[in-house]
């Protein structure tokens, strides 16, 4: 099986000629399709690359611009502000505090996003309502149904990631199972959770498991294997069930059958801990040291790879993003970085989600995550220079070091070296659009995670296995750990920790329930920051919080396009 990457370019030609273009209108998913419906959708080899056409579906849901889910995620979560710089419009503050008043014209803070995610479900319903007009490759008609199988298996999963993302985000969404140009109201949750379960299962059961061996992780990474549904399944169980204070996911899986899908991805052997924790991302896997010249340099390159035996799904990101309509890129990585300001081996970025001091706080002594997971200016001996930067908004002396731009030292021909951004592509690389570190959704150490949660007779051992991983350096556990006790308590706190700034907190506390989760978000005292270098506070209350239920603004404009048969969300 050819890889993603190999597929993209393809992919891009196609969408260029209109393929896969939608209209202007009420979610933007009106199909274009008579080149299609002529030409297209006849062969395997059609369907196959309609397949990687939903794969990069959803990978523009975070290169197509605006707020991503992933930045919502943080922003809205304890651990982070909203920071960027204090010229800014002030919309990651509403974000952050669950306050409009903060940006009272941002009726749209996520109409991309809104869009990106239709037009992305819009490709997968199409293939699958396309699946019974294609002549399947095999020797025989069970050849022939195992390969539409997998490719609707694969199909139905990603559909249900978009859904899964959109749904949580804000809660009543129109649910669309084929192309359709009818204008639906908001769905039940309910009915899109079911959707969302049917669609998991189903590429649970029909995905082989040998179809993406992880032995193969360079043409593999990337694409969904029954073991990403199954984990899935997990994560979804325990959301829905959390949230809405249910006791199995929409009468589809309860939680025993949860727990044996999560336990069929750990007996399957085709994953594990990688054994530092601060190999899993680029940034904190190289080891710095200062030069005679004074200079920041590697001392030792880091073990980070792409698609190392821990990620179990993945979203894949390219580097040949441009301004004209290439879009592969990550575009929310370059948010992250610190504010207009580089220093080997972080790039340059926009200073948005600072972190919150209290994470920094959080973790044991010995505990290599922070390190790991958080740049630690003074620590580092870098906020001397950052506090001359006068515009960062919510400076807190802390930054995400998971995902962040990266930099490198160049050569110049008289031998002289120059702090360079480390983007690339077809020619040369724009710091903005050229970033291209992946987004793992799901770790191993998620999946141990959710099935102690969910009360696996092995939950001791799976929970100190991530907990001993976490004080461990160069294959020795160093001091300050002690084993833990499985209880929820416990759990719940080594998801923060062990899981923090991936996007997953967020969703982590709003499955307490929104009273708990009001607890936990609002910070009614404030919290001590600097803006431009100048005192300033944080104040997030719970009101605001607990009269959205959590859940994010409905963009106005696709309030208006549906002729208002979409109802704002209470609160926004």
């Amino acid at each position: 099986m050819k890889s993603i990457k190999t597929y993209l370019i393809v992919i891009m030609g196609l969408v260029g000629m209109g393929l896969f273009s939608c209209s202007e209108g009420f979610l933007d998913v009106e199909p274009q399709t008579s080149l299609f419906d002529e030409n297209f959708y006849a062969t395997q080899a059609d369907a196959e690359l309609a397949l990687i056409a939903c794969y990069d579906g959803w990978q523009r849901t975070s290169s197509d611009g605006d707020v991503s889910f992933y930045l919502l995620s943080e922003v809205m979560s304890d651990q982070c502000f909203g920071g960027v710089g204090v010229g800014d419009d002030r919309n990651y503050q509403a974000i952050d505090r669950f306050d409009l008043s903060q940006a009272p014209a941002y009726s749209d803070l996520a109409n991309n996003l809104w869009v990106s995610y239709y037009r992305g479900i819009f490709r997968c319903n199409k293939l699958l309502q396309e699946l019974p007009n294609i002549t399947w490759n095999g020797a025989d008609e069970a050849a022939q149904l195992a390969n539409r199988n997998r490719v609707e298996g694969e199909t139905r999963v990603l559909r249900a990631i978009l859904y899964f993302d959109m749904v949580r985000l804000f809660g009543n969404i129109p649910l669309l199972s084929e192309p359709t140009e009818a204008n639906l109201p908001q769905a039940n949750p309910d009915d899109v959770y079911a959707l969302i379960a049917e669609d998991l299962l189903f590429g649970a059961e029909n995905i082989p498991a040998d179809a993406y061996p992880k032995a193969n992780a360079a043409a593999n990474d990337g694409r969904i294997t029954p073991y990403a549904a199954k984990a899935l399944l997990g994560r979804v169980y325990l959301y829905y069930t959390g949230y809405y204070g249910k006791s199995d996911l929409v009468g589809k899986v309860n939680a025993q059958q949860a727990l044996g899908h999560l336990e069929d991805v750990i007996e399957s052997k085709e994953y594990g801990l990688v054994s530092e924790y601060k190999d899993l991302w680029p940034a904190s896997s190289i080891v710095v040291t200062i030069d005679e010249e004074g200079r920041r340099v590697q001392e030792a390159a880091g073990g980070y790879q792409r698609g190392n035996a821990e990620t179990v799904l993945v979203k894949k990101f390219n580097y040949t993003q441009d301004y004209n309509g290439n879009m592969d890129g990550n575009r929310w990585l370059v948010m992250l970085g610190l504010r207009s300001y580089s220093t080997f081996p972080y790039g340059r970025g926009w200073g948005a989600c600072t972190v919150h001091p209290k994470v920094a706080a959080a973790f044991g002594n010995g505990d290599m995550r922070r390190s790991a997971s958080i740049v630690d200016l003074a620590g580092e001996g870098l906020e001397a220079g950052f506090e001359k930067l006068d515009d960062q908004r919510e400076y807190t002396g802390y930054t995400i070091k998971k995902f962040t731009p990266m930099s490198k030292w160049e050569e110049g021909e008289d031998g002289s070296l120059t702090l360079v951004d480390e983007v690339a592509g077809l020619g040369s690389g724009d710091f903005q659009t050229s970033q291209y570190q992946d987004w793992v959704l799901i770790r191993y150490a998620d999946v141990l995670l959710m099935a102690a949660e969910l009360g696996s007779a092995n939950a001791s051992t799976y929970l100190n296995m991530v907990r001993k991983r976490a004080y461990t350096s160069e294959g020795e556990l160093g001091e300050g750990y002690i084993d833990a006790a499985p209880n929820l308590e416990n759990i719940l706190k080594e998801r923060e920790l062990e899981l923090a700034f991936e996007g997953i907190r967020y969703w982590d506390v709003m499955r307490l329930g929104i009273d708990k989760a009001a607890v936990i978000i609002a910070e009614e005292n404030g919290v001590e920051v600097l803006s431009g270098n100048n005192a300033d506070k944080v104040i997030i209350k719970a009101d605001d919080f607990k009269g959205k239920k959590g859940l994010f603004q409905i963009p106005q404009t696709q309030i208006t396009l549906s002729n208002y048969l979409l109802k704002q969300n209470a609160g926004w």
